[in-house]
């Protein structure tokens, strides 16, 4: 058993040892869409996109997504700066938003501005996904969707606060639109409900993505949750009496009988 654990010490000191030599690669937004739509008194400008971690052994801090918008005369009516949430090791962060523009903006960019980068005190396998279940997309009769379903707490801890981001593809795969909700005090191994309003969607939806991930722009409520470990898979004591000789085989070179 100190054999194994020295082992499993040594082998994450390699691997911290080579991400400080070769250094951290930078995040990548992988995917992004847009819309336009008119509201009231100006223009509604949503838009989700997918920021992926290629660091197995790092978390991404203080991200930040840079979203502009331009008229038909080249000329800047949207600038926004959206902090992100912490992007786990090795993992995407689904990010949405919305903002009115008092002027008709015709193109919508979004970039990012680089992320600090934070070691993680475990292994990556600590870090797991928050579960979702029984989701369901909706559309309304405005032309958006309705996006509802559970998320649930793998740790042994409250989860605090938690972003989930409902991504909507078409029949392809390619990205359609999204947007987030928040839900608050997720108890452990039990289900919180979440209710999402996507708009300005753009072309047919084929399938629904929903990821959730702990609030804020630093790892620390993701630490915390990982430290206190995760919720056991069998909870219930067996009812049955345990056999009264044990039935398992002998190892393969124990000739005794």
């Amino acid at each position: 058993m100190t054999a194994a654990l020295a082992f499993a010490a040594l082998a994450m000191a390699s691997c911290a040892r080579n991400d400080n030599q070769e250094g951290p690669r930078p995040l990548a937004l992988k995917e992004q869409v847009s819309s336009i739509v008119r509201s009231g008194a100006g223009y509604a400008v949503s838009w989700a996109g997918v920021l992926s971690n290629p660091n197995r052994w790092h978390f991404g801090e203080n991200a930040v997504a840079v979203v502009t918008a331009v008229d038909a005369g080249g000329k800047e009516v949207v600038h926004l700066e959206q902090p992100l949430d912490a992007v786990p090791p090795g993992r995407p962060l689904a990010f949405s938003g919305q903002v009115t523009a008092a002027a008709q903006p015709v193109r919508v960019k979004i970039d990012y501005r680089p992320a600090s980068w934070r070691p993680i005190p475990r292994t990556p396998s600590a870090f797991l996904k928050f579960p979702i279940s029984d989701v369901r997309t909706d559309k309304l009769k405005n032309g958006s969707y309705l996006v509802t379903g559970y998320v649930l707490d793998p740790f042994r801890k409250p989860a605090a606060g938690l972003a989930v981001t409902a991504l909507l593809r078409d029949a392809a795969g390619t990205l359609v639109g999204g947007a987030t909700s928040y839900v608050d005090d997720v108890r452990p191994g039990a289900r919180r409900r979440f209710v999402i309003t996507v708009e300005g969607v753009r072309g047919s939806v084929g399938a629904t993505d929903v990821q959730a991930t702990t609030w804020g722009s630093t790892a620390k409520a993701y630490e915390e949750l990982a430290g206190a470990g995760a919720v056991p898979l069998h909870t219930v004591a067996p009812t049955t009496e345990p056999f009264a000789k044990d039935r398992g085989y002998p190892p393969p070179n124990d000739r005794r009988q």
